[in-house]
């Protein structure tokens, strides 16, 4: 599978996570994206042994967009540094059904996951194993009953966006598992559009961007 590469360096991999892909190995034993670019890597570079790439962060599943690896240790701690501080900036945007009461605001909560079921649930602050999510959002259209809503994320929960939203009655178009409306075969309205870091050599303030795709629902917004 060839993959969109964004930018690229000794330090540095940013590429367009396709949807649908598993960022790493799971019980799938679906292709994978981490495995995918070590096996590239490794080919256009005619590297022996074993390709080091760095995960830093992850996408659900069925998310595609802008992600950044590692191509080496020191890039990796250093990035992993950035998102525990919150200084890897994520932005994203998603078609919600429905509207929230708020042209723009930020939600906060607290989540739980249920390893067992791989979901994620609202609970009350300080529950036990619980994390604090906090997203900030914009409205920037609305059509048909539809809203489409810009994102940053502040924390990076598991499923954080898709929940948070869900809880509040916009679940996610497409959402097949927090949105009970979405119909099979229907696709999640939830892309990383860009990423902003500091370059963990040069410390130079870099953004990387990715438009969603041209289809529906992101062509009621998008047209071509």
């Amino acid at each position: 599978m060839k993959f969109k590469i964004l930018y690229e360096d000794n330090h540095l991999l940013v590429v367009v996570k396709p949807v649908n892909m598993a960022v790493q190995a799971d019980d799938s034993r679906d292709p994978d994206l981490l495995t995918l670019l070590k096996q590239d890597l490794k080919e256009r570079y005619q590297k022996p042994g074993n390709v080091y790439l760095g995960l830093v962060h992850r996408l659900d599943r069925p998310v595609g967009g802008v992600m950044v690896f590692a191509k080496t240790s020191k890039a990796a701690s250093r990035l992993s540094d950035q998102v525990r501080t919150r200084g890897l900036k994520k932005t994203y945007q998603a078609v919600l059904c429905g509207r929230p009461q708020a042209a723009s605001a930020t939600l906060k909560d607290w989540l739980i996951k249920n390893e067992k079921t791989n979901t994620v649930r609202t609970a009350a602050p300080n529950t036990p194993k619980a994390k604090e999510a906090i997203l900030s959002y914009q409205i920037q259209g609305e059509k048909e009953g539809l809203t489409l809503a810009e994102i940053q994320l502040e924390t990076g929960r598991p499923h954080q966006i898709r929940v948070q939203f869900a809880s509040r009655r916009t679940p996610l178009w497409g959402d097949q598992r927090y949105n009970p409306q979405a119909r099979p075969g229907q696709q999640i309205a939830l892309w990383a559009v860009s990423l902003t870091l500091r370059h963990p050599v040069t410390q130079e303030t870099m953004t990387f961007t990715c438009p969603p795709p041209d289809n529906v629902p992101w062509n009621l917004f998008f047209p071509s």
